[in-house]
């Protein structure tokens, strides 16, 4: 027995082949199934969702809950925009009117907008607008139609015209801000009464000029007028347009639109409103157009001026003489207070010429009797005088009747660049 066990153990046995794992059936099985389980889950929830949302929609997901809709998500700058019309729409009107021939004879109708400045019904707009017109009716952002409409007047040196709506005594009058303060590169919408049929139309922009010089004419080259200051700005401004606000992103009035260019792309102008503010207070008090003027004949300093003339300054207002008028009106404001040919205004009371708007602008914003301070500048020297505001008479509008031809047609040049007003 022991040998045979020692023979035994002196020879290794083979090595025992270990089994092949194999993968439990049980739980391989159980983990597919939780896969193609989950998914279906996942599938399944994500289907009962969409055609819970989609409703009986054929495009499919479509979120109809005032919780979901995406035009309720503003933006901060969409939201600006939103409150700044909510808030001026209510004091913009759309204005329609039948334009009569010099014989009475009804010649066109024309369209533009414009602004309600007090609770007792006048309104602004340009006057061109109005030009030449009978009978004039006014349509509010609410609907309401007024047919009892009066003409007041127009500022004989800006396209700037007043209407009174008769025995009203509760619409809302524009906020009016202050044009002086504006910096290129602000933000500005337009609002008016677009292509003489939607109204209310909102477009946006930027202030990217100012001070700027447009001549006006008709189409045939009559009723030419020249408008200094003006507001440039790449808000668009379309037909029917005319006589509607230029305003800030605090909803004031900062302008009103007048003009754009034909020729070029996304070029507008608007009247600075602190043109239209002296005579604005005296229609409102006395039911009058009544324009303060100074007495001077002037042309606005530029580089480009004073360059050539050699001045001193780059902004101000050069009293110069013409060839068939002196420089200084006689018996005039000016001339009572001393100024004389040659001379440069530079400042009115406290506002600059050229960086708080032009001469005529910053004299716009006040009345007839009203008395400043004149800084000017002689022989390099500064000066100053006082001197009470006169009102101006126009000569063209004393000596005869305007007769104008329908506005539907109206081009303006722009330096050398063509323009077309609204």
């Amino acid at each position: 027995m022991k040998q045979e066990t020692s023979q035994q153990s002196s020879v290794a046995p083979p090595p025992a082949k270990k089994p092949r794992k194999k993968p439990s059936a049980p739980r391989g099985r159980f983990a597919f199934l939780a896969l193609v389980f989950g998914v279906a889950v996942l599938g399944g929830g994500t289907g009962a969702y969409l055609v819970n949302t989609a409703g009986d929609s054929p495009l499919g997901v479509l979120d109809s809950s005032p919780q979901q809709d995406g035009n309720m998500l503003k933006s901060e700058t969409e939201q600006g925009i939103s409150e700044v019309a909510s808030r001026v729409a209510p004091s913009v009107v759309s204005i329609a009117a039948d334009v009569e021939s010099s014989q009475g004879r009804v010649v066109g109708q024309g369209a533009g907008t414009g602004v309600i400045v007090s609770k007792n019904g006048y309104v602004m707009t340009n006057n061109h607008v109005i030009r030449g017109a009978s009978n004039v009716t006014i349509t509010t952002s609410g609907g309401d139609i007024y047919e009892d409409v009066k003409i007041v007047g127009n500022d004989p040196l800006n396209d700037i015209a007043f209407l009174k709506i008769n025995k009203v005594d509760n619409l809302q009058a524009a906020a009016l801000g202050d044009s002086g303060t504006l910096n290129i590169g602000q933000h500005v919408f337009a609002i008016g009464n677009s292509l003489g049929e939607f109204r209310n139309t909102v477009t946006s922009g930027i202030v990217s000029g100012l001070n700027r010089p447009v001549t006006a004419s008709a189409q045939d080259g009559s009723s030419v007028e020249s408008l200094s200051g003006l507001i440039q700005t790449d808000a668009a401004i379309n037909p029917g347009n005319s006589g509607g606000p230029l305003v800030n992103s605090a909803g004031q009035v900062i302008g009103i639109n007048t003009a754009v260019a034909s020729d070029a792309q996304g070029i507008g102008f608007a009247i600075p409103i602190n043109a239209t503010k002296g005579i604005l207070a005296s229609v409102i008090e006395d039911g009058e157009v009544k324009r303060a003027y100074i007495g001077v004949r002037y042309i606005d300093v530029t580089p480009a001026i004073a360059h050539e003339q050699k001045l001193s300054v780059k902004e101000g207002a050069l009293i110069r003489e013409s060839r068939s008028a002196p420089a200084v009106v006689q018996d005039g404001p000016a001339d009572k207070a001393g100024l004389k040919n040659g001379d440069i205004i530079t400042k009115i009371n406290d506002m600059k010429i050229g960086a708080h708007g032009g001469m005529m602008t910053i004299i716009g914003m006040y009345k007839p009797g009203d008395t400043i301070d004149i800084t000017y500048l002689r022989d390099g020297n500064e000066r100053t005088a006082e001197l009470t505001l006169a009102e101006y008479e126009d000569p063209v509008a004393a000596s005869q009747p305007q007769q104008e031809q329908p506005r539907e047609s109206r081009q303006p040049t722009f330096d050398p660049r063509s323009l077309f007003g609204y």
